[in-house]
């Protein structure tokens, strides 16, 4: 029978199991046409085939045309040349004093957060190497400041806190090439240039301070080691090997 005040629900309709059907056949719509974002949807097999024929085609011609031909883009005997192996080419020949401060520079590269790249400090944290005294007089204190820092006054008697050592892993060569880097730059102009038999004997003068491994002061620095570094000097304007820093060959 119908209710004649719910005309539109007939009590013989399970409502349940209806419910339950359309609930089915609306998950198995969904999984048959799914409604994908714009933009998401997945390319179609046609395009993917069109590409690569497109793509063997551009090749063959490609080929054709004789480009990128082994053959003819290669000497006949080419083989690669390998820096460093021995090749008859060689950097030109520079100064002695140019070439110090070529490779010194690299070395300095690790100072210029304190120091900057003119080497003038901060005025504040950090001296300046720019006109100082330390930098431009005698080498073998200088060069027990850059392997062992600094406490105290510095050259102008100001104070700017420590400055940590320098000295561990430094070679003879990279000491005498930041070295000669610092005296002759900045608007430093010493005109020397300190070899590596000099660098040598400073990091052994270094090994036997009494205070080893501890910064030098103004005072001790004054006292033990205001001198020149031993070793014979180096013409400033000699040629040389940049990369070796031997002699140049005379021509």
């Amino acid at each position: 029978m119908i209710d004649p005040s719910k005309p539109d629900l007939e009590e013989s309709v399970n409502v349940t199991a209806a419910h339950d059907r359309v609930l089915r056949g609306a998950a198995a719509a969904a999984r048959e046409k799914q409604l994908l974002e714009n933009g998401a949807e997945p390319t179609s097999l046609w395009i993917v085939l069109l590409c690569v024929v497109v793509g063997l085609a551009a090749g063959t011609a490609v080929n054709r045309a004789g480009m990128f031909n082994y053959r003819s883009t290669v000497q006949d005997d080419y083989v690669r040349k390998i820096p460093g192996a021995g090749g008859d080419e060689k950097l030109p020949p520079m100064t002695a004093v140019d070439a110090y401060k070529k490779k010194g520079e690299k070395i300095f590269s690790k100072c210029v957060g304190c120091h900057g790249a003119d080497g003038k400090g901060d005025g504040a944290n950090y001296p300046p190497l720019a006109g100082s005294k330390f930098a431009e007089g005698e080498t073998e204190r200088f060069a027990m400041i850059i392997l062992n820092g600094l406490t105290g006054p510095t050259s102008s008697g100001k104070t700017f806190g420590v400055m940590p050592a320098q000295g561990a892993g430094m070679s003879p060569e990279d000491l005498a090439c930041v070295m000669s880097y610092v005296r002759n730059s900045f608007g430093n102009a010493v005109g020397d240039v300190v070899t590596p038999k000099m660098a040598a004997a400073a990091l052994e003068i270094s090994h036997n301070r009494p205070k080893a491994g501890n910064a030098v002061t103004a005072d001790e620095l004054n006292a033990d080691h205001l001198k020149m570094l031993p070793g014979d000097k180096l013409d400033p304007a000699m040629m040389v090997d940049p990369i070796t820093l031997e002699p140049a060959e005379a021509k």
